[in-house]
């Protein structure tokens, strides 16, 4: 079995998705991860990145090329990404909501290299930025609404939840579809 996590920024996306995969046995991969990693590559933030690839399609490629070679080559694996679901079809596919200033709190607290901000102000603004522009690139490139809910099996609001109480959630979902 394949899980794709998607959702908004700070609603737990890693945290949740390497706990699945911690009980599930399976591997975890991280889209968010690979892209902060190129960010820091190229002398940017990850808002400068998401700039550079609405203009520039290649920036998404690498990403893209690598979960499809995933979907198609490896079973039993989570994986974190705004547009896995889409590349990887056979999916059981989750989408993470969250209130954005809870969000936004979340990331300050994670400290990291490639998200600074002075306040949750500042954070609030940023995610809001960075949502838009993730929203244009995917309409752009694949025609895709990230945000469409109904593209998921399982939608979860994370503002009030512990990560364990998602995780419980997202696997009880799974069980009774099973």
């Amino acid at each position: 079995m394949i899980i794709t996590i998607s959702g908004i920024p700070g609603s737990g996306k890693d945290t949740v998705g390497k706990k699945i995969a911690d009980k599930l046995g399976y591997k975890f991969y991280s889209m968010g991860d690979l892209w902060g990693e190129l960010a820091i590559k190229k002398g940017m933030n990850v808002d400068e990145l998401n700039d550079l690839a609405e203009k520039e399609g290649w920036v998404d490629k690498e990403t893209d090329d690598y979960q499809k070679e995933l979907g198609e080559k490896e079973d039993n694996f989570v994986i974190v990404g705004r547009t896995s679901f889409h590349f990887i079809p056979k999916s059981v596919k989750v989408f993470l909501d969250v209130d954005i200033k809870v969000g936004a709190e979340r990331i300050m607290g994670d400290e990291r290299p490639d998200e600074k901000y002075n306040n949750v102000e500042e954070a609030v603004e940023h995610l809001k930025q960075r949502e838009a522009s993730d929203v244009r690139r995917y309409k752009k490139y694949y025609d895709l609404d990230i945000l469409d809910k109904d593209q998921y099996d399982i939608c979860v609001d994370t503002s009030e939840l512990t990560p364990d109480e998602v995780v419980e959630k997202v696997l009880e979902c799974i069980k009774e579809s099973s």
